[in-house]
């Protein structure tokens, strides 16, 4: 049985990509130097999976920043204003991706949203009026090409017209239904152009086809495949699906005249019953998405191998594939040497799938019970992994209603905590963390290699809690933070102060663009052990008269954005967490914070994408394990949460049912759309919508702030609203970070001064 990978991790072993293009940004490599970095990366990869025995082998899954963006650009979906900013080619695309701020021109950088169910982000496409989508660029080509050069014949890979439509943002009269013969007549010219290059075959991803979809995404899904099908030129097409099952288009799927159709069997719940009930053509290859692409868990060879008899009873035409791109895992054990194998044994990373796809092509084809590649597989299994911790399963079977619940109701805390803080309206915060300078990346580093002692580590920590409270007075922000200059990542940090976790060095995976984050792995029941973050926040108190917000990460989002155990329920894991988190709460409300953030930043990340199963499949657990978190504060405790990047409409209500009393959104990227949403579904919580991009270098003029704020205001209510920047300041320099926040503050400012002023009037 042949094998096949959707896509591959871009980054390099060690992020080299990564680094490459920080220099590039920072004027230290050419643009020759950084396509150069490019294509020994691609290279490498092509290599290693040639190495690996893999059938189908990507190209075009390589992207600067997103594949998405590449998409766009490859068809001519550039809005005008960055095209007027007579940059190059890949200025133009760094200016789509991260903003641009120089002599050529101001532009902010385009939507950047959750792709599907997962960490990564994708920049969303724009579609203007004077955007004529055609095939304008050759990057798929020229991979395709480079691969053949070092003599490695691959598929290229390219995101689906009928997902590029229902995930752009139109800024015209134009909708998708308008721009389906444009879009069919682009593919057509690609496959076309592929055909003359030799290529046997391409991948077109359709992940949104996993998704609910209605009779018109159907009829639109069909008109644009019925026109591409019908001149293919010799070329093979493969439709690939992932993150799901295509219960709503399957029988339209296997009627049209597609070569190969890809179906997910790790997350698809319901692809085995569909091929079962409705049968798989003779005349298609079936590519069988049986080894978890976004876990870190080796396969269970057992199982796996039962699934595909069971889809062989219903067509022999099948290639064995991995569930969704490697994207969303590590690149390779091979860079954790100070794991021991008891625990590596268990792991996966995209390299060593690509071993477990050449296996099971081998084992599927054979009396595998008797293989010794399949018993040492079967024996680490039969290993149990973890540690069981009895005090802590009994304390989640013990939870009753009332752990979940406040004893005061939101509008009376509201007024209490009002006489309390003593806050002015509109008031100015941050989401929690400063820029990590060198200084500060360095000082954890020597720590970590044991050059420092924890008191010399922890001097230097207090050195820079202490000028950013000091900043933060200057500024003339109203709730400060400490800066959380000791924390690598939201979630690694948490990770290593709780037992059950274990951590990686350079398990590193893509988030967005340049941004990499290193996940850490559930292994074992979750517990506090110590307080966490209460000597740094009572610190950064105690050194103004300013409140102070302690800053921790809610249950869902470490739970998201980890890598999670697999042999035990989500929930039980996400009550584990808050249980945790709930302690270092309390901790904090009795050292005298006033304020506790608690952010979730991932909650969407994990929602069904089907509407029906998003309540008694998620919902329903996840927000109880946020109020677990609170539920035991006292009244005068005010209770924030952050959420960023996700579209929110659909849940709305639900993030009102959290109970927090301030809720800070993402919203620059999205034109504050979310502000429709609350004001629309009368929400409840006071909130803070961001309204300045951070994941841009640019910087706002406080003109350009107070216009902002005044759009909020239209449709909500003052003394319900926040100001505060989209999300943490980690990744932005410490001048641009002075220069955004003082904007953001002489915003405010002025903001009072004349509505209230007016109001008085």
């Amino acid at each position: 049985m042949k094998n096949s990978i959707i896509g591959f991790p871009r980054i390099g072993k060690s992020r080299e990509l990564k680094f490459a293009s920080e220099k590039y940004f920072r004027n230290e490599i050419s643009c020759d130097e950084l396509y150069e970095i490019a294509r020994q990366l691609r290279a490498e990869h092509w290599e290693l999976q040639k190495m690996a025995n893999i059938n189908y082998i990507p190209s075009n899954d390589f992207s600067f920043y997103d594949n998405l963006l590449d998409l766009a650009v490859l068809l001519g979906v550039v809005p005008k204003a960055y095209r007027e900013l007579g940059l190059n080619p890949l200025d133009e695309y760094f200016a789509l991706a991260r903003g641009y701020q120089g002599k050529n021109g101001d532009v902010k950088a385009l939507a950047m949203k959750k792709w599907f169910n997962t960490n990564y982000h994708y920049m969303v496409p724009e579609i203007d009026d004077e955007v004529n989508i055609k095939l304008c660029g050759t990057k798929i080509f020229d991979e395709y090409l480079e691969a053949k050069s070092i003599g490695i014949e691959t598929k290229p890979v390219i995101t689906g017209g009928f997902t590029f439509l229902k995930l752009a943002k139109y800024k015209c009269c134009k909708q998708a239904e308008d721009l389906a013969d444009p879009i069919s007549d682009a593919y057509i010219e690609i496959l076309e152009r592929l055909s003359q290059l030799g290529a046997e075959c391409i991948q077109i991803d359709e992940p949104i086809l996993v998704t609910d979809l209605d009779k018109c995404d159907i009829s639109l899904f069909k008109k644009i495949y019925q026109k591409i099908l019908a001149n293919k030129n010799g070329i093979k097409v493969i439709l690939q699906t992932y993150f799901g099952d295509v219960r709503d288009v399957y029988n339209e799927l296997i009627s049209l005249d597609f070569d190969g159709i890809g179906l997910d069997f790790v997350e698809g719940e319901k692809s085995l019953e569909l091929i079962e009930k409705h049968g798989f053509p003779t005349n298609k290859i079936l590519f069988a998405g049986v080894v978890n692409g976004k876990n870190i868990w080796k396969n269970d060879y057992a199982k796996t191998l039962e699934l595909l008899n069971k889809i062989k009873a219903v067509t022999d035409n099948v290639v064995i594939s991995a569930s969704c791109s490697l994207l969303h895992v590590p690149f390779t054990l091979e860079n954790e040497t100070n794991l021991p194998n008891e625990v590596t044994k268990h792991f996966a990373f995209a390299v060593e799938k690509l071993t477990e796809l050449s296996e099971l092509s081998r084992l599927s084809e054979i009396d595998y019970e008797n293989s010794d590649v399949f018993k040492s597989n079967r024996s680490i299994f039969l290993d149990p992994r973890g540690n069981a911790d009895m005090d802590v399963q009994r304390a989640v079977d013990s939870l009753k209603d009332e752990d979940f619940t406040r004893n005061v109701k939101r509008s009376e805390r509201k007024q209490i905590q009002k006489e309390a803080l003593k806050l002015p309206v509109l008031p100015t915060t941050t989401i929690g963390s400063f820029p990590q300078t060198a200084e500060v990346k360095h000082n954890r580093a020597r720590f970590k290699r044991g050059e420092i002692t924890e008191s010399e580590y922890r001097a230097k920590n207090e050195e820079f809690i202490k000028s950013c409270i000091e900043l933060q007075e200057n500024i003339g922000l109203d709730v400060l933070v400490h800066g959380e200059y000791e924390r690598n990542d939201m979630v690694e940090f948490f990770g290593e102060n709780l037992a059950g976790y274990v951590f990686t060095d350079k398990a590193w995976v893509q988030s967005y663009g340049t941004r990499c984050v290193k996940p850490p792995i559930i292994f074992g029941d979750i517990k506090r052990e110590k307080p966490i973050t209460v000597s740094y926040s009572v610190y950064a108190d105690s050194l103004t008269d300013k409140p102070v917000k302690g800053m921790l990460t809610g249950p869902i989002t470490i739970l998201n954005w980890s890598f999670p155990r697999e042999d035990v329920p989500l929930s039980e894991i996400a009550y584990q967490i808050a249980l945790a988190i709930r302690d270092e709460v309390l901790d904090l409300e009795a050292a005298g914070i006033k304020i506790i953030q608690i952010d979730e930043a991932a909650l969407k990340e994990k929602l069904p994408l089907r509407r029906a199963d998003r309540h008694s499949k998620y919902l329903d657990w996840a927000i109880k394990a946020f109020r677990l978190v609170h539920g035991k504060v006292k009244p005068e405790t005010q209770i924030h949460t952050h959420m960023c990047y996700s579209e929110f409409d659909e849940i709305i209500k639900d993030i009102d049912d959290m109970d927090a009393d301030v809720i800070s959104f993402e919203a620059s990227r999205s034109n504050l759309s979310i502000v429709d949403a609350l004001k629309n579904n009368n929400f409840q919580t006071d909130v803070g919508p961001g309204i300045y991009d951070i994941h841009s270098p640019r910087v706002p003029s406080a003109d350009e702030l107070v216009s902002v704020i005044n759009k909020i205001l239209e449709k909500l209510p003052m003394d319900k609203v926040w100001i505060n920047p989209d999300c943490g300041l980690k990744t932005r320099g410490v001048e641009e970070t002075t220069k955004s926040l003082n904007n953001l503050v002489k915003a405010a400012v002025h903001i009072r001064k004349t509505r209230l002023t007016y109001a008085e009037n």
